[in-house]
């Protein structure tokens, strides 16, 4: 095999794991055999291998020799540290994109995002909404043009996506998190990094508090 065909079979691994972990078909706290993870992927044992450690690099899972790969839980602790970080670096990046001078054409994507989301709202489709919420927040960093700070979030987003999963039908409908969205477009598109900063650090501390309350509310100790 090619290291180009290997490290295709890599990412084909990574991605079906992530969705299988996401998903909740491979639940917090079980344990998997690498063997069994490859016959259930449809690979040799080694992609699987290189997949888990990517992903034990990102924090969802464990790999412990001779003992295969365990799904890492997530906390409410756990997320109240998490949403800490993001509040920080996503707010420094907003703050950041609304210094760049940026025009229409370079926040496209961004207001394509929020547009999705009204229309997700619309129809009441949540999975939809939550894939243009992902964008949204993704496309916001990229703005603010600092790759370090991309990569962290990235990774803690993934925690917060599965918790997202898990509680994406007991939340209200996010009519104030769109209207957030919207306004902190507002700021970048202005120039205002201040009002931008500002504006995203609220819309993520309120996130936080609604998503910890529904863990509370529901005993959730454990994603």
């Amino acid at each position: 095999m090619t290291d180009i065909n290997a490290a295709s079979n890599t990412q084909r691994a990574i991605r079906m794991l992530r969705d299988l972990i996401f998903s909740g078909d491979l639940s917090p706290g079980s344990d998997h055999l690498e063997t069994e993870l490859a016959a259930r992927l449809g690979m040799s044992r080694t992609p699987v291998r290189e997949a888990a450690l990517s992903l034990q690099a990102q924090g969802l899972v464990e790999v412990r020799p001779r003992r295969g790969v365990r799904v890492l839980g997530v906390s409410s602790q756990d997320m109240c540290e998490i949403y800490d970080v993001l509040t920080l670096l996503e707010s420094h990046a907003a703050e950041r994109a609304a210094g760049q001078g940026y025009g229409s054409d370079d926040l496209r994507a961004l207001e394509a995002a929020i547009d999705e989301m009204d229309t997700a709202l619309a129809r009441d489709d949540r999975e939809a909404w939550a894939r243009a919420d992902d964008a949204f927040h993704l496309e916001l960093v990229r703005l603010g043009g600092n790759q370090r700070i991309e990569a962290i979030v990235a990774m803690m987003a993934d925690q917060v996506r599965r918790a997202r999963v898990m509680t994406l039908y007991m939340r209200p409908s996010p009519v104030r998190s769109n209207a957030d969205h919207r306004a902190v477009y507002a700021a970048i598109a202005a120039g205002q990094p201040d009002q931008a900063r500002r504006l995203h650090q609220s819309h993520r501390r309120v996130a936080r508090d609604m998503l910890v309350g529904l863990l509370a509310k529901h005993k959730l100790h454990r994603l």
